[in-house]
């Protein structure tokens, strides 16, 4: 898979430059000219980076990041940008930025401010995923359940409770601590509804991965 790169830069010129090098290097760049047309593809597609000039028409960099950072999207970002006041600097690390770049630049630096994010994530990734089975992994950072390949359609409390299970395995869970972790405080637990969820994770995990202790708790088996 290649890594993707979206490119904010109305400077044409620039754009050109910079989709033309780091396609040579492997990357796929997809390019938008405006902040409003940037929101717009950051909300119908991913990407692994964000690279963000500021002075954009309809909706700037700095105002564009702060707004996606306020609606939970976490994808690394660098500004680059001809702003080079300290003020300009602590804007842009205030509204979320990974990293800042002062043009002119050179494209090999650009290029290695981009790898060493591509590395960071990898490896905060590659910690995140849990193997449960030799079929079945848990990403413990997006709460997403594959098995053979496929993503297990999850709900939401039961991605919280496997999430629990995996973070205190081979460990008795009494029901209370269970609730309380799975619930929120102004929700009402159900014994019932865990009772589903359990079935639910059963089914892909297989009935002997969870034990069920009588009226005691529950035990998730690392093995």
């Amino acid at each position: 898979m290649k890594t993707r790169l979206l490119l904010l830069e109305d400077d044409l010129t620039l754009s050109e430059t910079v989709i033309d090098y780091f396609e040579e290097q492997g990357f796929e760049v997809k390019a938008v000219y405006d902040g409003e047309e940037a929101q717009e593809i950051i909300y119908e597609e991913k990407f692994d980076i964000f690279l963000l000039d500021v002075n954009v028409p309809l909706l700037n960099g700095f105002e564009l990041l702060k707004k996606i950072r306020e609606e939970g999207n976490t994808t690394p970002a660098i500004f680059i940008t001809s702003l080079n006041s300290m003020n300009s600097l602590e804007e842009g690390f205030d509204s979320g930025c990974d990293d800042y770049i002062r043009k002119p630049f050179e494209l090999k630096e650009l290029l290695l401010r981009v790898q060493t994010i591509v590395k960071r994530e990898f490896s905060k990734n590659k910690e995140a995923k849990v193997q449960i089975d030799e079929n079945i992994i848990f990403d413990t950072s997006s709460n997403e359940l594959t098995k053979d390949g496929e993503v297990v359609q999850l709900n939401f409390k039961e991605q919280k409770l496997l999430k629990f299970f995996l973070q205190n395995s081979d460990e008795l869970l009494v029901h209370d601590r269970i609730y309380d972790y799975v619930w929120d405080y102004d929700e009402q637990y159900s014994d019932n509804s865990l009772r589903t969820y359990i079935k639910n994770l059963r089914k892909v995990l297989g009935k002997d991965r969870i034990v069920s202790l009588k009226k005691l708790g529950y035990r998730f088996n690392s093995k």
